[in-house]
């Protein structure tokens, strides 16, 4: 199933490069599957998975060849997951779609970050206290499914 969404290009799966679309994996995702680099980043990115999937209640699904979201909710650009990450080369990036502002209550308890917009930069999942994470993210998924009542 392939959802609309402006200025993104995927690829995944052994479909072409399509301008304009993102390409949903309905499968639950094997984060073996996930290009993860250096190896030694998987484990972070297969506990932040199950971390997310837990807080989120969602089933996880592939967006693009390396980021894995939760739920979905149609904002005024596209379809976009109501919580994501992707385990990148330097960190591991976490889609906290309010924005981090919203939680700087959280974010002074969480451990060793960075923020950038709606982008939550770790270095490894050891960096931070993952109850914090886990009520962030819960937080962050309550109050977008606040904002778009139609989320999932």
């Amino acid at each position: 199933d392939y959802v609309t969404v402006m200025s993104f290009v995927a690829n995944g799966l052994g479909i072409a490069l399509v301008p304009g679309l993102i390409m949903r994996n309905t499968r639950h995702p094997d984060v073996v599957t996930v290009p993860i680099e250096p190896a030694s980043r998987r484990p972070d990115a297969e506990a932040l998975c199950a971390l997310l999937t837990e807080a989120s209640g969602e089933t996880p699904v592939m967006l693009r060849p390396s980021i894995v979201g939760f739920g979905s909710y149609l904002g005024k650009t596209g379809d976009w997951p109501l919580i994501g990450f992707s385990p990148r080369k330097a960190k591991l990036t976490i889609y906290i779609m309010p924005g981090g502002e919203a939680f700087a209550d959280l974010l002074a308890r969480l451990g060793k970050h960075k923020v950038s917009g709606s982008c939550l930069h770790v270095n490894r999942m050891s960096d931070i206290d993952p109850a914090v994470l886990r009520e962030l993210a819960t937080r962050s998924v309550a109050m977008m499914r606040e904002r778009y009542p139609s989320a999932n």
